[in-house]
């Protein structure tokens, strides 16, 4: 395995790259693009790489797909930590084309939410054609086969082309979170303003099955940040869970509640315990009453002494 290897989602020049190189230990370490998710991961798997940075959630768009299915499935990885990027968009061109001469567009398809609005009211004849990535387009427009690529302004210099119009969003303070993946391994030590992911897949469809599912994390006060379902392939109504919560998996709740989890349901994977980007721990808000490490030793001396005959 190359320990000094990182992929990401390429080619040069997308947000996947911009995020990774604001990580401090990325200036040590060879920056590999990769041509789509999959391949990204598939990287760390055969040690190719060490770790990985794949985009997995926009505050517009929601999860990104590709990430989400394939930490589900394959050989397993873990996530070792999570980036945060504001995301702003620029129109970028060859040198002398303006705004008139755009017929054609082009982009990551999760750009396209990002920028409709915008793309409506100022270009409403153009054709949009989704490329692998935002930094993919801008090469395309590069070649020739199109007019125009929403991209990081960064992207421009890399690609020959010029920035027509900048600071493009639908929505203001629009972020993109990506994560690190690597192999398998002890999770760090927590933090105090931790997260903790895992896929859940449902033994059968039965009423109140999900419910049984959120269940094990509100009986133990584990506030779940993120839930989304995504098709395992095996049929129509057969579905897993990609859930985020917050805590560490070495908090009594969070473990607890894995546990309750893995009880009820025929497969659970683990996808890592790591710090919230931008949260420290005095920010985190208070546990509920009976939700913490102390409650849960109180509770187990108590059930002891109860086996005992000394309750």
């Amino acid at each position: 395995m190359s320990a000094s290897r990182y992929a990401y989602l390429g080619p040069e020049g997308t947000f996947t790259e911009a995020a990774l190189r604001s990580m401090p230990e990325a200036a040590t370490r060879e920056l590999v693009p990769m041509v789509s998710v999959p391949v990204a991961l598939d990287a760390v798997r055969s040690g190719a790489a060490a770790a990985a940075l794949v985009p997995i959630e926009n505050s517009v768009e929601g999860g990104v797909t590709a990430t989400l299915d394939e930490l589900a499935t394959g050989e397993p990885l873990m996530i070792y930590r999570e980036v945060l990027l504001s995301i702003s968009f620029a129109l970028l061109v060859r040198p002398g084309t303006a705004l008139a001469d755009i017929k054609t567009v082009t982009g990551h398809p999760v750009a396209q939410p990002q920028v409709r609005n915008w793309l409506a009211a100022n270009l409403p004849d153009a054709v949009w054609e989704s490329a692998a990535s935002n930094a993919d387009g801008a090469r395309l427009v590069q070649e020739g086969r199109y007019d125009a690529a929403f991209a990081g302004e960064f992207a421009a210099a890399t690609y020959g082309l010029e920035p027509l119009v900048t600071d493009i969003h639908d929505a203001q303070n629009a972020m993109t979170r990506f994560v690190l993946a690597g192999r398998p391994a002890r999770p760090a030590a927590r933090t105090g303003a931790d997260k903790t992911s895992v896929v859940i897949w449902l033994g059968d469809d039965h009423p109140g099955a999900l419910l049984e599912l959120l269940q094990e994390f509100s009986a133990r006060g584990v506030n779940m940040m993120r839930i989304e379902s995504r098709p395992t392939g095996e049929g129509i109504g057969r579905y897993c869970f990609s859930v985020d919560c917050e805590g560490h998996i070495a908090d009594r709740r969070v473990g607890s509640a894995l546990m309750g989890l893995k009880r009820i349901c025929p497969k659970v994977r683990f996808l890592g315990s790591y710090p919230q980007a931008g949260v420290v721990a005095e920010e985190m808000a208070p546990l509920r009453h009976g939700t913490s490490d102390e409650a849960f030793t109180e509770a187990a001396e108590w059930l002891a002494r109860c086996q005992d005959g000394r309750a």
